[in-house]
């Protein structure tokens, strides 16, 4: 199951019209709150310049480009960790997302309704994240209880283990912060996942503007970037209504649009590497005459689970892999080059992969 980004707002923002933009899924987009009740799903192309590169030097019969999955999520309100607004449903499904993007409008038009009544995006974002944090507060209060019952009874270690990871999660989430600051062991760490606290998810902010406040940013979207300095979180400006024109275009009449507003790609392929960067993803390739394909997996991963993402068998049976550089291959242009420099590696069960590696598994099942 690949890997997805929950997009999060209050109503009126511009999710859907964001969400439509990257999946062309067309999720009702109107003008009133709660037009988006179920969730929709979409699963968006990444853009990788290297994957064309390294299909023009190779000639393979076809091309995969590796894809993530966007979530557009009903707008939530002040009250939803109480269940105002449909807020029980709509916190489950963030729940169950990887990463949070959390849509702000940063814009004024009179046309469109703001749920609370005029555009502050400050407030907007104080009020979401408010409502996650005390989502979470109310579970992790909830499972406290039952675990400081279990403790007081037990020397058990992973009983222990969880009541010193509950005390660390209620202190930073009393403090009014993230379960993510919370100073969690390795072990406490695996338990409170258990929990699936929603402030525990890494967090991008979009900032939706206008076409005038896309290039030079504005008073609202400065003032979102403060916030997200302060949290450590990332910032990416996008004219959600531009960006929906776009996603209409030719690739031709595209280009050239992105050429007159002086931009060279659309906001939506910044949004979509921001939200790979935040879940921590690297992409690898499989190139040979047959197919030359991309494939995401989360930094960090050795070879084997690598290997995995293609197939359970190239796991279980991993023997090596012939490694090199997509680098590599634009500088000297062929594979055999490549060997010739002996820049062609076999790398076994330890090798961390890297991003743009290209890799040929031996394995034997």
């Amino acid at each position: 199951m690949p890997l997805n980004c929950g997009i999060v707002g209050l109503p009126n923002v511009g999710k859907s019209t964001i969400f439509n933009a990257l999946t062309s899924a067309k999720a009702q987009a109107a003008n009133y709150p709660f037009c988006t009740i179920d969730p929709n799903t979409g699963v968006v192309t990444v853009p990788d310049e290297r994957l064309a590169k390294i299909a023009a030097l190779i000639q393979p019969k076809s091309l995969v480009p590796t894809t993530m999955e966007f979530i557009d999520i009903a707008g939530l309100v002040e009250g939803a960790s109480k269940g105002e607004g449909l807020g029980n449903q709509f916190l489950g499904h963030i729940r169950a997302t990887d990463a949070i993007c959390h849509v702000v409008r940063c814009f004024d038009d009179p046309e469109v309704v703001h749920v609370a009544g005029g555009v502050n995006p400050l407030h907007d974002i104080d009020i979401i994240n408010t409502e996650l944090l005390l989502a979470d507060l109310d579970t992790v209060e909830k499972r406290n209880t039952k675990v400081e019952k279990l403790a007081k009874n037990s020397s058990d270690h992973k009983i222990k283990t969880e009541a010193g990871a509950m005390q660390k999660l209620l202190a930073a989430l009393n403090a009014g912060k993230p379960a993510r600051t919370a100073d969690l062991t390795d072990e406490e760490r695996l338990v409170a996942r258990e929990l699936f606290l929603i402030t525990s998810k890494p967090q991008l902010y979009v900032a939706n503007v206008d076409e005038s406040g896309l290039i030079e940013g504005n008073a609202y979207t400065a003032d979102v970037e403060k916030r997200a300095a302060e949290e450590g979180a990332q910032v990416v400006r996008i004219c959600g209504a531009m960006e929906a024109e776009i996603a209409q275009l030719e690739p031709a009449e595209r280009d050239e649009f992105l050429k007159d507003m002086g931009l060279s790609e659309p906001g939506l392929n910044r949004l979509i590497h921001s939200a790979y960067r935040l879940l921590d993803l690297i992409t690898y390739f499989t190139a040979g005459v047959q197919e030359v394909r991309a494939w995401t997996i989360k930094r960090g991963t050795k070879a084997p689970g690598a290997a995995g993402v293609i197939h359970s068998d190239f796991e279980r049976g991993f023997i090596k892999a012939d490694c090199y550089a997509s680098d590599d291959l634009f500088t000297y242009g062929t594979e055999q080059a490549v060997k010739e420099k002996g820049l062609l590696r076999s790398e076994g069960k330890e090798y961390v992969v890297k991003d743009g590696d290209i890799l040929f598994f031996k394995f034997n099942v």
